[in-house]
This record gives structure tokens, sequence and C-alpha cells, in this order.
């Protein structure tokens, strides 16, 4: 990519984002400056080299917030500083202004459906029933007949994300709080119009310092039913699924436009998405509708629940065809209103082409197939750190070397209720989150060039042969292969504004999809199987695009194939309508 000027400037324009190409940073296991261990702010510098090169449009900054890191900094005591880990402010600082300087955003994640519960705020609010900021947090006292702190005394028979009760008992108060998520993240009240007024404050401040937007996390559970109602157990579970009190609330859409008029109004080139697990495609209609100024895009997580089974620890196999019916079930759902996230990788998902390919026999062909398919789709594309170079799940081989509290907890639940340590660890090697957090691979010395010193988590034994050294203009690589994806969405209209059509390949197994803006069409053919697959199109489709042409395969062939050609195994194509 060239070096900035006038044209690489962040945009203003109202809908940048919809040509946009978002990077995530997760900076734990990105770059370390210091040797000890742990990725910084210094060591993301260091960095932006690969990430112009790449093309991206934004990096999208997992929290960097000063935290007592139960959850990995998605646990906050303190919204207006940086952990000492990562930095300082200063350090903060210079990277946006180089980011900017080199025409990209700053997007900050933003947890404020709950903090830490070493944050100033829930300090006070433990501290005394009487205390002003007692309703800043969800407080109720044990169930009726019960004696609090014993089991089942619990207010609400809700399960936390990350197992056990949703509920813990303070005994300095006598009362038990909310957490939906680790017991050191307490769910904040989002019915306390001081609270609201708090989090738009800090909101503002982080805006003025010039970052521009915010990635906010499961946004849609802020609302929570003020009655708190108990939940349905399943076969097999000690606590209920309370979801339905608390996922896309009653107050949702109220809080969400409040925010927009009190943090977002009069403000510019600003992007603003919600992670929103369990939404449904009507509420991200209602979400993302501009009409209605709430959020941007989504985060939805229909297609990453497909292949979870009994829990997502047990996973099951996909059927052919299953990942493109729904992800086109999305396409369709928002083409008239709202926009699309679209990813298959993030800091909570295990590597896509362990996943959703065949990282085994098929790597590269399965690695480029997903993204062709990623980056074509209609919506904005977001690509996971590792991602551009087909980084896979980690080898992990017992659970000393996991990190990633839900894992943990998931597999002391797994193996307290009888299942044997080998069946846990099998579900734990296929969707732990600490799969997406091995350090970025950036060559093959020791540490993968990611550290001088000992790395927080360890380094995929594979970097050796998968890292970006080795990639970094190789036209038969991942890396460069992304590359040429995210210059298509630069260069061509059609790709980031025209819209999107299904069409019928003739195998579940092919995904194959027309885009159109104007006498712009695109032919996108991708073969999501490790078999190899003829598509069958009707004549008119035939008749459209038998003379079309070629513009990016990642079968390197000595000359394009017919459109209609078999389809090798994990093979993408992509074609232009002549003038």
């Amino acid at each position: 990519m060239a070096n900035a000027d006038e044209s690489r400037h962040p945009s203003t324009a109202p809908d940048w984002w919809r040509s946009a190409v978002v990077y995530q940073v997760y900076p734990r296991s990105f770059q370390d400056s210091d040797g000890d261990g742990v990725g910084d702010l210094r060591g993301i510098l260091q960095r932006l080299d690969h990430l112009e090169r790449l093309g991206v449009d934004v990096v999208w900054l997992s929290p960097i917030y000063r935290s007592p890191q139960a959850d990995n900094g998605y646990d906050i005591s303190d919204y207006r500083d940086v952990d000492p880990v990562f930095g300082t402010l200063d350090d903060l600082d210079d990277l946006l202004a180089a980011l900017h300087g080199r025409g990209m955003k700053l997007v900050m994640d933003l947890v404020v459906n709950h903090t830490s519960d070493e944050h100033p705020w829930f300090v006070e609010s433990r501290s005394s029933r009487e205390n002003p900021k007692r309703d800043w947090y969800w407080w109720r006292p044990a169930r009726p007949g019960t004696h609090g702190g014993d089991p089942g005394a619990e207010p609400t028979n809700w399960e936390s994300f990350f197992s056990g009760p949703a509920w813990q008992w303070d005994e300095a108060t006598e009362e038990y709080y909310l957490h939906l998520f680790d017991v050191k993240q307490p769910d904040l009240n989002w019915e306390n119009p001081d609270l609201r007024a708090a989090v738009y404050d800090m909101m503002r401040w982080w805006l003025d310092r010039g970052v521009d937007g915010f990635r906010m996390d499961v946004i849609n559970l802020i609302s929570k039913h003020p009655h708190l109602p108990d939940g349905p157990v399943r076969a097999g579970r000690r606590y209920g699924d309370g979801g339905a009190a608390y996922t896309n609330g009653p107050r949702l859409h109220e809080f969400l436009q409040e925010m927009h008029r009190e943090v977002f109004d009069g403000r510019d080139g600003l992007i603003n998405v919600g992670e929103t697990p369990g939404v449904t495609l009507d509420e991200a209609i209602l979400l993302t509708d501009p009409a209605r100024r709430e959020v941007d895009m989504v985060f939805q997580f229909e297609h990453v629940g497909l292949d979870h089974g009994a829990t997502k620890f047990r996973p099951r196999p996909l059927a052919p065809g299953e990942l493109a019916a729904s992800l086109t079930r999305w396409q369709e759902g928002l083409a008239d209103r709202g926009w699309n996230s679209l990813y298959l990788e993030n800091h909570d998902q295990p590597r896509s082409v362990s996943r959703f390919g065949d990282a085994e026999e098929h790597w590269y062909a399965s690695a480029t197939a997903l993204a062709t398919m990623l980056h074509l789709l209609r919506g904005t594309p977001y690509v996971y750190q590792g991602q551009e170079l087909g980084m896979t799940n980690a080898p992990f081989g017992t659970i000393d070397e996991y990190r990633d509290v839900e894992s943990l907890n998931a597999y002391a639940d797994e193996v307290a209720s009888g299942t044997a340590v080998a069946d846990a660890l099998s579900g734990l090697s296929l969707m732990s989150r600490d799969h997406a957090r091995t350090p970025v691979q950036w060559d093959a010395t020791p540490n993968a060039g990611f550290t001088t010193g000992e790395p927080w988590l360890a380094v995929h034994p594979d970097h050796e042969r998968v890292n970006a050294a080795a990639q970094v203009g190789d036209p038969g690589s991942v890396f460069e292969y992304t590359r040429a994806l995210i210059a298509l969405r630069h260069d061509r209209d059609v790709v980031a504004h025209g819209g999107f059509e299904r069409l019928d390949a003739g195998h579940p197994a092919i995904f194959a999809f027309e885009r159109a803006l104007g006498e712009d069409r695109l032919l996108v053919v991708v073969n999501l199987a490790s078999a190899e697959h003829d598509p069958a199109f009707d004549e008119s489709v035939a008749d459209r695009w038998r003379d079309g042409m070629p513009l990016l395969t990642n079968t390197l062939p000595d000359a394009p194939p017919p459109f209609d050609a078999p389809l090798g195994p994990w093979e993408a194509r992509v074609l232009a309508s002549r003038p």
C-alpha cells in the first residue's frame, strides 16, 4: 500500500465504514516490545507496516484499560487509564497519531454491561446498602425462605456464561450481586440514569481524545427485565437460562438511542459497532437501521453457533451448505435496512481454518476460500490478527496449557459432573478461546518474533512454517491473497455497495452469489468442501457469465478456468462482468 496521503486520511463521510476493512488487535498476543511476554501498545506501533501493507482501514483494539485481568481486560477497573501491562496513555496517544498518520482509524473495545469488582463504582456500591452508587449494580436479597450463601438461595436460577450461578453472595451487605460473566465482573444497572450519564461522559472523553469509535461488548445485554424472573432449566443442567430476561431487554433501544444522542450526535467520521449475542434478525434490523440512530452494525452469533451441540464445548460437524445458508439469511435480511459485520474469527472464536476449513489436507486453499467468501459478502469485513496468515488452532495437550477463564471453568464443570478428562479436553481442543489468543506468528525464530521473553501463552509450534516473514511478498500466500481481496473492496464500489443475490450452483457445498451495482457485477463461486464438485448453474446464469472476466482465484492456474469448470477442494473464483 502506498504511503499515507490525503486520500488515505481517516474519512469523515457518514457511511465510510461500508467500504472499510477492520483489523482486530488482541494486544496481549500481538507484539511484545519489552520482553515481559505480554504484548503491549509499543509493540503494536512496531508492526504498523504490516497492517499498512495489508491495506486495512480500521484497527479495533481489544481492551487495554486498567484491569485485574480476570477476563484478560474485559473486566475494567478504570475506564480512563491504560493498564501498565500494555503501557501508558501517552503510548496510546502515540499509537492513535501513528494510525491517523497512515490513514487508519482506531476503535476502542468498550465494556459497559459490567465492570471489574475492583472498579471504584463497585467498591462504593458494595460498601453499604445506603451508598449512592448501590443501585449502579444489580443487588438482590436471597430467595425467600433460604439462607444467603447457601446453594439454591440465589435470587434467580440463572447460570453464568462462565459456568456456575450468575449471583455472588456478599457477606458484608448480606445481598447478592449479579454477574452474567465472571464473579469479578458485576453487571451494571442501566436502569439508573446517573450510571448512564457517567458512561456517556466517559465515552465522550475518549472521543475528545481522538479515538474514532467503539466496538461495544455484549451491548444487547445492558437492559434487564426489572423483575429478573427465573429461566428454564435444560436437561442435565443445574442452573437456568435467564436469557429471555436480559437479551435484547425491554429498554435496549431506548438506551442505545439515548447513547447516540448524548455521545455521537454532532461528531463526524465515527463508527459504533454492537456485539449482540442472541440477537434475532428482526432485532438486528432495528438496531442497525440508520434512521433509528442506534448502532452502525452488529456482530450476530448465528453462524458461529451452528456447530454448538449440547454446549459450545461439545461441537457437532456442520452439514454441507449449512454455513452458507446462515450467512445468506443475514445477507438477505439486512439487504434493505441495516448492515452486516462480516467475521469468522475474533478473540472469542477458534481459528476459522481449523473450524470451518481443512487445516490438515487443504490449509492454504480452505483459508483463502473462507477469506473469499467473507470479504466479498455485503457488509464490513473483520480480520482477526493472524487470520491473514492462516493461523490454526493450537495443539494444547493438558489443561495446564490453557489460560482462558471460560475454558478453565467449563473444564472444571465437565469433570465435576463426571465427564472423562479426555472428553473434556477434546471440546477445548476444538472450541477454546485460547486458540485465538496464541501469539501472532511473525517469523520462524524462537517465540515467532513475538517476544524475547517467556510468552504468556505458548506460541503455536507451526510458526516455523506459518509466519508473516515467509508470506509477505509471496504471491502464493494467505497474506497476499487476503491483501488482494482487501484491494478489490477498495477498488470496486460493487463490493462495498452492491446488492447480494444467492445463486443455485447445483450442490450445497458450493456457495455462489452475485454482487451487483448498476451494470457492474461480480460472480463469486466458492467450494466449501474437501472434495471436487461440479457447479451446475441454470441457463440464465450461464448466459450472463460465460464470457465473464476472471478477477481472482486461489488456485494459481496457468490459465483461468471457465466459470463453470469443476471446482477442486476449497477452490474459489471471482469473475467480473465485461464492460
